[in-house]
């Protein structure tokens, strides 16, 4: 087992793992007590935390380069140029006003939106044990320091990398490190021939998982010195683009390539009419200043920062911002029933032996065995040891265990009391009745397990699953003289009885289940349990699902044979961590975005694969890194808030989107065809960097703003017909009016040069603005307040705009004040195209929702 292709060369540093642990301890300044406090403080700050660097934000200066590198500031920064050179002073500082102003806006932005994600990420940041002065504590993973002593047990993420000190039957999972897709069994002996971490089974490394048993680690190296941080650093941090950022990519190119388009087609029309050359160039670039939604990426950044705030308020945690699209998108949601359709408050009913009656000694031994169990622990083992008297399990000695594990399903544990050493072993009855070969009455006569004893036990199980209670089988065998116990010894059992616990169904879990089925969301439950119990549960919260698919179907099924399957069927029982990943893939493969929310170990690979990773925070470390999103309340009404929350930016992005297709696109598509119709330029270049500077200013409000109900009412995604057609209604609306305003004021008034340029700029100002009150909202504008930020940036850039022709030094920027009859005339053409628009939005918009809605 080695290393992916390309990575060892990453990765080439000291095998520490070929040297005995005392010797790496002494090295390393510490010793099996782990550090003390002081010592651990002093190498925090010297060495740095335990982060990886691709985590670090970006600096300002990072930023602005970036920003810089843009062709589009490019292109302004190199009109500037010429400008300043040809000695055109006005246009030089219109210029590089609206580079300054656009990107500090952008930057400001973007750094307000990084610091409130990176704010939500260290609210759910992991913690690791580590012994710290001799003592056990739960401490941020970050403070992790070499020298320390790290205790794991299953379901934790290896912190950092290091050497086992001491190990029990631990498994981890390397497939992130090594591309190997089955665990690793580790030890403390050294492997003096390994080369690669690989083969190091007495190594552990960051970022990989233990997902059975436990180990204690020293730490050797942290952050980016560990071998994950070498890969991670060399990779850029880069990760594949969503369907979400995907989306923008497409729809930034066909806006780039328009923009081409007309810009081209522009600047070699006034050059052959003999326009002079510079006003040409200028006003061109002016023209793609205009048509490029250059504020986009910071609406989007903000837009989904302040959606990850609104559902940090709702207890929904984001730790990837698209993935608030993708919750949006979400119309079919896995998930467990534990905590979400159940109250977990697991308890302990009835602990029934081969009699069916109570047996003492049926939950003694389960209790024994939950109390020494130091791998996976399980709301069954706390309810049981809430069971069991403190004096029932004082007798008893801890010698060996075999820990839980998805694929056994049981845990075992070598015990002894007063000289007798027996093997205990509970786990899913069905597993473990196949390694029994006796069974003990309660009397405590052994008994032969035959067929009809099998036969009345499983009927037994069956009767109790119907009831809705979910059962662990218990076992045991004696073990004189043995010192260990391995999976191979779970033979030759003696089955003693079952222990029953009843969940009971969450209030709240009907009205939740019932509020996302409102909102076009199927649900889908995947359950380890019984088909009888998860039946069970899914009667007493008297919501409709339909269909029942077990696990040992699942097993027979093809792959395209289960896709078929997945749509018509509800409820999925007694299915392995496997079949839940091959459930959601048959899912997503149908066309349906998938979310999944899962705790365990097990639902991890799961969680991976779905659209939209679904945690909460009590889970294991693996299920909460694999995550998008980390639930802080195990609550399906905390979801449908954050559900509620992601289609809300969603509406809030497309609004701002609708702004650019509409009448700013008509404007500055009048504008460059009447350039080569007019005599003079409908609009110097600099007067249209100023129309776009102060338009993208009026816009910032976008993201503050509510969205409709009809909005949040059924799931979303990228509708680009419906955005064209969107375009090709209100796109040529705009474009009349400008052509009516052309008219009136060409014709009616018979105006000078600059005072129609004045004109133009106000209507089209006008226009461009206010129209975001038209489209922001379904319903009639006046039915849907808008939020008071949008509101204010708004008025405040139409302010500003109405104001310009009227200053001093308006000569300056080539107006000249229009009269009060001509305002007044603008101002009628603005109310009518605004009541137009009102009056298209309906067909605009109709066929998205009804694609939507079907």
């Amino acid at each position: 087992m080695g290393l992916k292709p390309g990575i060892a060369s990453v990765v080439a540093a000291p095998p520490f793992w070929r040297d005995p642990p005392e010797a790496v301890l002494a090295r390393l300044g510490s010793s099996r007590a782990g550090l003390g406090s002081i010592d651990a403080a002093s190498r925090l700050a010297r060495d740095g935390r335990n982060e990886l660097g691709t985590a670090a934000r970006s600096s300002v200066l990072r930023g602005l380069l970036r920003k810089l590198a843009n062709p589009l500031i490019a292109i302004l920064l190199v009109a500037a140029a010429v400008a300043g050179a040809t000695g055109d002073a006005a246009s030089f500082a219109i210029i590089v006003t609206v580079v300054i102003v656009s990107t500090a806006l952008d930057m400001v932005q973007e750094h307000r939106a990084e610091a409130t994600a990176a704010a939500l990420k260290r609210s759910i940041a992991l913690h690791a044990n580590v012994l710290r002065d001799g003592v056990a504590a739960e401490r941020p993973a970050s403070e992790i320091v070499a020298g320390d002593v790290v205790l794991l047990s299953a379901g934790d993420l290896v912190p950092a990398d290091g050497v086992v000190l001491a190990v029990n039957a631990a498994q981890v999972d390397e497939a992130l490190l090594t591309g190997e897709p089955y665990p690793v069994e580790k030890q403390v002996a050294l492997v003096p021939d390994a080369t690669a971490p690989g083969d190091a089974s007495n190594a552990l490394f960051h970022g990989t998982s233990l997902i059975a048993g436990t180990a204690t680690m020293l730490v050797v190296a942290t952050g980016a010195r560990t071998r994950f941080g070498a890969i991670a650093a060399s990779l850029g941090g880069a990760e594949p683009p969503t369907a979400f950022e995907r989306g923008i990519h497409q729809l930034g190119l066909l806006i780039a390539r328009l923009t081409l388009f007309l810009v081209l087609f522009v600047l070699v029309a006034h050059l052959a009419l003999g326009r002079p050359p510079l006003q040409s160039f200028l006003f061109a670039i002016a023209l793609a200043v205009g048509l490029t939604p250059e504020l986009l990426p910071m609406i989007v950044t903000v837009s989904l920062a302040r959606g990850a705030q609104r559902m940090a308020a709702r207890k929904v945690i984001v730790k990837r911002l698209s993935a608030i699209h993708d919750l949006g998108q979400m119309d079919i949601l896995c998930t467990d029933k534990t905590g979400t359709l159940t109250e977990a408050s697991i308890t302990l009913v009835g602990h029934p032996g081969i009699d069916g009656a109570d047996d003492e000694r049926v939950v003694e031994l389960a209790a024994v065995n939950a109390a020494f169990e130091t791998g996976l622990k399980s709301p069954l083992d706390a309810a049981l040891l809430r069971h069991a008297t403190p004096e029932r399990i004082a007798g008893w000695r801890k010698l060996d265990e075999c820990p839980f594990d998805f694929e056994r399903r049981r845990v075992s544990v070598l015990a002894e009391q007063a000289g007798a050493r027996i093997e205990i072993v509970k786990g899913a009855p069905e597993t473990l009745l196949a390694l029994c070969t006796h069974a003990q009455d309660p009397s405590g006569a052994l008994v032969p397990l035959d067929a009809v004893l099998r036969t009345r036990l499983a009927a037994m199980q069956r009767d109790q699953a119907t009831q809705g209670l979910r059962a662990l089988g218990v076992a045991w065998k004696p073990a004189p003289g043995q010192e260990r116990i391995a999976a191979r010894d779970e033979a030759g059992l003696v089955f003693l009885g079952y222990c029953l616990f009843v969940d009971p169904p969450k209030a709240s879990a009907a009205a939740a289940i019932a509020r996302l089925e409102a909102t076009r969301i199927r649900i889908k439950v995947i359950s380890g349990d019984a088909a009888a119990v998860v039946e069970h549960l899914v009667a007493a919260l008297a919501v409709p699902f339909a269909g029942v698919l077990t696990g040992e179907e699942i097993a027979d099924l093809s792959d395209t044979a289960l896709a078929a399957r997945v749509a018509s069927v509800d409820v999925f029982a007694r299915v392995s961590p496997d079949q839940k990943t091959r459930i959601v893939r048959a899912l997503k493969a149908a066309g349906h975005t998938v979310g999944f929310l899962g705790d365990g170990i097990n639902d991890a690979p799961a969680i991976r694969a779905a659209d939209v990773g679904l945690s909460v925070d009590g889970a294991t470390d693996v299920a909460r890194e694999a995550a998008d999103m980390i639930l802080l309340a195990p609550d399906l009404d905390v979801l449908a808030d954050g559900v509620a929350e992601g289609r809300r930016t969603y509406a809030n992005i497309l609004k701002y989107i609708r702004m650019g297709t509409s009448s700013n696109f008509g404007n500055m598509l009048t504008m460059a065809l009447a350039s080569l119709v007019l005599p003079f330029l409908p609009l110097t270049a600099v007067q249209i960097l100023l129309n776009n500077l102060i338009y993208d200013c009026s816009q910032i409000g976008i993201p503050f703003d509510r969205a409709d109900d009809v909005d949040l009412a059924r799931p979303h995604g990228w509708d680009m017909p419906g955005l064209l057609r969107f375009t090709a209604i209100m796109g040529p609306l705009s474009s009349i009016f400008d052509v009516a305003t052309f008219a009136l004021l060409l014709w009616v008034y018979r105006v000078d040069v600059p005072t129609f340029r004045a004109a133009w700029f106000l209507e089209s100002m006008a226009t461009q603005i206010l129209v975001v009150f038209v489209i922001r909202t379904r319903r009639a504008a006046w039915r849907s307040r808008p939020q008071a930020a949008l509101v204010a940036t708004a008025l405040a850039g139409l302010g500003l705009a109405v104001m310009l022709p009227f200053v001093v030094g308006a000569a300056a920027l080539g107006f000249a004040p229009p009269s009060a009859a001509e305002c007044g005339a603008l101002a009628a053409l603005v109310l009518g195209y605004l009541a137009v628009a009102e009056m298209l939005k309906p067909l605009a918009v109709r066929d998205a929702v009804a694609r939507q809605a079907g």
